[in-house]
C-alpha cells in the first residue's frame, strides 16, 4: 500500500474537524505489543510528551502508540484520549497483577496550526480517543488528522505516508508536514525530495514557476513516525529516528529551524532479527528516504484551505 501500515501490526487512525472555525486534528499510530520506541528532535521549538522515557538509559523500552496532533502545546492533551482507549483494551506497561493495571505508553508530539482556525478550537482528549477507534491499515492522506491545519512553506501541508522493502524487512513512515521551509522548488514546482521516489511514484515536474500569495510565516513543526518490523533495541531505534530526520532535511529547505519543533519517533515491532551492522545500516538509509517520500505525499495530497493553496491547485 506504500504506507506505514505495510509494517505488519501497525494501524493508523485520524480524527479532525475542518470548517466553521476549525482546521485541526489528531493522528494516532497504534503499535503491536512488544514494539520498541525511540525519538529524535531537531527543531528549536518542540512540543512533546514522554520523549525522555525513550532515552536508551531509561526503564521502559516498549511503546503502545504514538500520538501526532495539531493544537500546539494544547494538543498534547489528545494523548490522554489515546491512553484512555488503550487502557480500555488492557494495553500498557504492567504495574499490577490484574490485566487492567497498566499504564499505556504514548509518546506524543504536536505541530503549530492555531492560525488556521478560531482561537480555542483545538484538539481535546476525545480527538485521540476517536483516532484510536478509527485506526486501520488504510491510511488517508492530505488534510486529515494532524495534517488538517498543516502548512508547508507557501503551500498547504498535510499527512503523507510511504514504505519500502529492504531485503526481508519493511520500513514505513508517516509525516505531518507543517514546515517553515519550502518543500517545493517554487521556480519549477518540483518537490525537493521527488528524486527519491520509486519509479512512477510522483508526477513529472511542472517545470514552471507559479504565482503564490505572500502569507505571513508563523511557528511550524514537522512531526512523524518511522516504523520497521526489524528487531531493534532503544539505541538502534533512536538511530533510526535520527536517520529519518535526514530525510526531513532533504525534503525541506531550510529544515530544523529555530521556529520548527521537528520531531520523529521510531518504532520497531521486532518480528525479524537483524544479522549485523550492514543490515542495520541499510535500514537507516531506507528510513531517510522513506520519510522524505512520505513528506512529498503529504504535500501532493493536501487541498486548499482558506488562503493556503494546495500544490494541486497551484500546479494543476
Amino acid at each position: 500500500m506504500n504506507a506505514i501500515t505495510d509494517v505488519p501490526g501497525v494501524l493508523v487512525g485520524h480524527h479532525h474537524r475542518v470548517g466553521e472555525g476549525w482546521a485541526t486534528g489528531t493522528t494516532v499510530v497504534l503499535l503491536p505489543e512488544g514494539t520498541v520506541g525511540g525519538v529524535d528532535g531537531r527543531g528549536g521549538a518542540p512540543g512533546t510528551r514522554e520523549t525522555d522515557l525513550l532515552a536508551p538509559e531509561n526503564l521502559v523500552d516498549r511503546i503502545d502508540a504514538v500520538c501526532l496532533s495539531g493544537g500546539s502545546a494544547y494538543g498534547l492533551v489528545a494523548a490522554d484520549g489515546v491512553m484512555r482507549w488503550l487502557a480500555e483494551h488492557n494495553r500498557g506497561f504492567p504495574v499490577g497483577a490484574a490485566p487492567h493495571e497498566v499504564v499505556p505508553i504514548v509518546p506524543a508530539a504536536v505541530l503549530f496550526d492555531l492560525p488556521r482556525g478560531a482561537w480555542g478550537n483545538r484538539p481535546t482528549s476525545d480527538f485521540g480517543y476517536a483516532a484510536c477507534a478509527a485506526a486501520s491499515t488504510s491510511v488517508e492522506q492530505g488534510c486529515v488528522g494532524a495534517g488538517a491545519g498543516a502548512r508547508a512553506g507557501s503551500l498547504k501541508g498535510g499527512i503523507g505516508t510511504a514504505s519500502v522493502r529492504v531485503g526481508e524487512f519493511t520500513v514505513g513512515a508517516i509525516a505531518a508536514v507543517n514546515a517553515r521551509g519550502e518543500v517545493v522548488d517554487l521556480k519549477t514546482g518540483t518537490p525537493w525530495a521527488a528524486d527519491l521516489g520509486l519509479p512512477g511514484e510522483f508526477p513529472a515536474s511542472p517545470g514552471r514557476a507559479a504565482e503564490l500569495p505572500t502569507v505571513a510565516s508563523d511557528l511550524n513543526t514537522t512531526i512523524g513516525v518511522v516504523a520497521t518490523d526489524a528487531k531493534l533495541d532503544k539505541a538502534a531505534c533512536r538511530r533510526l529516528a535520527m536517520a529519518a530526520q535526514d530525510g526531513l532535511a532533504r525534503a525541506v529547505r531550510p529544515a530544523h529551524s529555530l521556529f520548527d519543533g521537528d520531531t520523529v519517533f521510531a518504532a520497531a515491532t521486532g518480528a525479524r532479527p537483524v544479522s549485523g551492522p550492514f543490515e542495520l545500516d541499510a535500514l537507516y538509509a531506507a528510513a531517510a528516504d522513506v520519510f522524505a517520500r512520505a513528506m512529498v505525499h503529504g504535500v501532493l495530497a493536501a487541498r486548499t484551505v482558506g488562503e493556503l493553496r494546495s500544490y494541486q491547485d497551484v500546479w494543476s
